[in-house]
């Protein structure tokens, strides 16, 4: 199946992130970067806005699709376990700078970090209450969060072998508590 103009679009779009941030999305660098002109991007988007809306839509999409991936189901199938177990294995093996890019960004529009927060909230919720079990699994998403930024954030990452290992200590703390 081939792939969309848009969809390339904003998978160029994602690399010009992934290489000098957010700030740099324009037109000019995307176009340049997905080989179109700037008219090709604008009949696809009517603004800048528009543009890092989509790229935001567009990884949390990808994102929501690796979860079903790493889980074997959608999120209502899945029991929190098998949820927060696959939350933990995507963020550690997955993500990318752009992505932690995008969603810091995020976290200044609340148009674009409603996107994130809904995946998030479907796969690794926050706890509603004090209970042990929903702690655990907190701080399960927590240290799943956190070892991921560190990979974001270092230019030397973990060995594929070590973030596999940390992925799944992670997930198996889950198998101490019942959903």
């Amino acid at each position: 199946m081939r792939t969309s103009k848009r969809t390339q679009i904003l998978e160029a779009a994602t690399r010009v992130v992934q290489r000098e941030g957010v700030k740099s999305v324009t037109f000019d660098s995307v176009a340049a970067e997905a080989g179109l002109t700037k008219g090709g991007l604008l009949y696809h988007f009517a603004s800048r806005d528009d543009l890092v809306r989509a790229i935001h839509q567009h990884l949390a999409d990808q994102w929501e699709a690796d979860l079903v991936a790493a889980a074997g189901k959608p999120a209502a199938e899945a029991t929190r376990k098998e949820r927060l177990a696959a939350y933990t294995r995507v963020a550690i093996q997955s993500a990318t700078r752009a992505e932690l890019l995008l969603m810091l960004e995020g976290s200044t529009n609340p148009a674009h970090a409603a996107v994130w927060e809904a995946v998030t909230e479907r796969w690794a919720p926050s706890p509603a209450a004090a209970d042990p079990a929903a702690l655990d699994r907190f701080i399960v998403r927590l240290a799943a969060d956190g070892l991921w930024l560190y990979e974001s954030l270092t230019a030397e990452p973990l060995d594929p072998g070590m973030r596999r290992a940390v992925a799944d200590r992670i997930a198996d703390a889950l198998t101490h508590h019942d959903d």
